[in-house]
C-alpha cells in the first residue's frame, strides 16, 4: 500500500470522529479588525464574517477551519450577535487569517464604512483614473497605479450601488 494512501486511511477515522462529535459548537467568533492607524474591533464576539477573498467571497463563522487569504476590493460584512443586518466596511484590500480557535483577525491598509462613501466622489475619482491611465506610458509606474485606482474606484462604486464601467 502506498505511504500516502496508508497515511490517509489512518486518518479516516479520526476525521469522522471530530465530524460526529457531540460537542456543541460555539455561537459566536472573535473578531479583531485592524488598519494600520486604527483599531476598528479588538476581540468584539461576532456570529459571521463575510469575506472579499481574492479567490471568491466566503463567510466564517465559529469552528471555521482555519484559512488565510488575500482579500480583493470589496465590501466586508460584519453579523453581530442578535442582528441580522450585516455591519458592511468597503476595504481596498489586506489580508484574512481564521485560526483554529474561532479567532480571525483582518488587517487592510483602509476601510469605509458602505454609509460614508460619497458615490459622486467615487464617481469622479474613477474618471480621473481612467483619464491618467490612458494619458500614461504603456508599462509604466504611472499606468500601474492608475490602474490600481480604477479598479479600487470600480469597486467602491459597485458597493454603492453606481454603474462603473
Amino acid at each position: 500500500m502506498n505511504v500516502a494512501v496508508r497515511r490517509a486511511a489512518l486518518a479516516a477515522p479520526k476525521i469522522a470522529r471530530r465530524a460526529m462529535s457531540s460537542e456543541a459548537l460555539s455561537a459566536s467568533m472573535t473578531l479583531n479588525f485592524n488598519l494600520p492607524h486604527e483599531s476598528i474591533y479588538s476581540g468584539a464576539k461576532v456570529s459571521q464574517v463575510i469575506v472579499p477573498g481574492a479567490a471568491g467571497e466566503y463567510g466564517v463563522t465559529a469552528d471555521h477551519v482555519p484559512v488565510v487569504a488575500q482579500l480583493k476590493p470589496g465590501i466586508l460584512q460584519i453579523i453581530h450577535e442578535g442582528s441580522g443586518e450585516p455591519e458592511k466596511y468597503f476595504v481596498a484590500g489586506g489580508f484574512s487569517l481564521t485560526h483554529p480557535n474561532s479567532v480571525t483577525d483582518i488587517s487592510c491598509p483602509e476601510a469605509v464604512k458602505i454609509d460614508d462613501i460619497d458615490s459622486a466622489a467615487v464617481q469622479k475619482n474613477f474618471e480621473a483614473a481612467k483619464a491618467a491611465f490612458s494619458a500614461a506610458e504603456g508599462g509604466s509606474v504611472a499606468q500601474a497605479e492608475a490602474q490600481i485606482e480604477i479598479e479600487v474606484n470600480r469597486a467602491m462604486g459597485v458597493a454603492v450601488g453606481l454603474s462603473m464601467s
